[in-house]
């Protein structure tokens, strides 16, 4: 594909993935973000990975990207040195000297309704679907708005995200009330006169939102709002964000025997084995997912009823969670993660047409099987 006529700048590029997933949502621990190169560089054009390795940076180099979009960072921890004593350094030696930019959205893709484990749940034609541990802090933004310009600043805070209430959007309270204000000299009233008590017809509108959009409402209400100074208020809620947080929980349009599900993932999935625990559960309907390592989810895939839980990385005592409560069927880091690089792809085309975006040819997955 061709690359457009403007200079797309690796700013651009990454605003439109933190739109999807802000980095925010990363865990403590996640190195995810801009991890070399500058957000002012123009882009030539897009390597996809699930990991980065030499073979990657390699490739990347010898067809002429300048932009690697990776799930997995390069590296979670700090670097001491830049001497070539293992794949990380040498990976990033070679980057600096080709001036390559490496990005990855690791934890915070994670941690979206339609990040990688809501990518499983596409290719499983999950119905129906619920975050199975729901994070993050929601908070109730309210504003005071003249009647005839409530409907253009309301509107301006749906546009950047807020008002999503589970599978709703455009959620919002509104009351109509009297504001009054009395302007002092200096300042440059929208309505009313300086040094005379005026009363405004309002509305009152309340707007979920999650904590990572505060700002962008914040400037989006600025933009906006006809005053000169308007007013907010921002109260925190106890209730958990519902469309952020780990795995996802479904159902099936219809029940399915379990050992021809497992072929079903097996096939979908491309594994080359899935370890599982005994088929305590006839029919499957309801199935929970969680791409990487997902033990740590077992208790609420149980707790929420699921007849099978998909993920990778369990270890041998982990399996015994599973009590015949349910099917836990792990069928590999890489597997349950390898669709990630498509998110990347339709994020980037959707915002920009024809831009030269490219897949991988690399197999990373360090996993083989006899």
């Amino acid at each position: 594909m061709k690359n457009n006529q403007r200079t797309i700048h690796v700013r651009e590029i990454l605003s439109t993935i933190e739109d999807f997933a802000p980095l925010c949502l990363q865990e403590s621990y996640d190195n995810a973000g801009l991890i070399c190169g500058s957000p002012d560089a123009a882009v030539k054009s897009i390597l996809l990975t699930t990991d980065i390795t030499e073979e990657v940076v390699d490739e990347a180099i010898e067809d002429g990207h300048n932009l690697i979009i990776s799930h997995h960072p390069l590296t979670l921890q700090g670097l001491k040195n830049l001497r070539p004593d293992s794949y990380i350094q040498r990976c990033l030696i070679k980057a600096i000297r080709h001036e390559l930019n490496i990005y990855s959205a690791h934890t915070n893709l994670d941690s979206v309704m339609q990040g990688v484990s809501g990518r499983m749940a596409d290719k499983l034609g999950l119905r129906n679907r619920k975050i199975l541990q729901p994070s993050g802090q929601l908070l109730c933004f309210s504003f005071y708005t003249p009647i005839s310009q409530a409907e253009k600043v309301r509107q301006a805070i749906f546009d950047i995200g807020g008002g999503y209430i589970g599978g709703y959007s455009h959620c919002s309270y509104n009351q109509e009330g009297v504001g009054t204000f009395l302007a002092k000299e200096g300042c440059h009233p929208t309505v009313g006169q300086i040094g005379t008590l005026h009363r405004e017809k309002e509305i009152k509108t309340e707007i979920t939102i999650p904590t990572y959009l505060l700002q962008k409402s914040i400037q989006a209400l600025l933009k906006v709002h006809p005053y000169e100074e308007p007013v907010w208020n921002i109260i925190p809620l106890s209730n958990p964000n519902p469309v952020n947080g780990f795995g996802i929980i479904g159902e099936l349009p219809e029940a399915v025997e379990s050992h021809s599900f497992l072929q079903q993932i097996k096939t979908v999935f491309h594994c080359q084995t899935i370890r599982h625990t005994s088929l305590c559960k006839s029919q499957i309907r309801k199935v929970a997912v969680c791409g990487g390592a997902g033990a740590f989810l077992t208790s609420r895939a149980i707790a929420q009823g699921a007849d099978i839980y998909i993920t990778g990385d369990y270890k041998y005592h982990d399996f015994f969670q599973a009590e015949n409560r349910l099917i836990i069927a792990d069928i590999g880091h890489y597997e349950s993660e390898q669709f990630t690089k498509e998110i990347f792809y339709e994020l980037v085309t959707k915002k920009i047409p024809n831009f030269a975006i490219q897949f991988s040819k690399i197999e990373t997955n360090p996993i083989h099987y006899l």
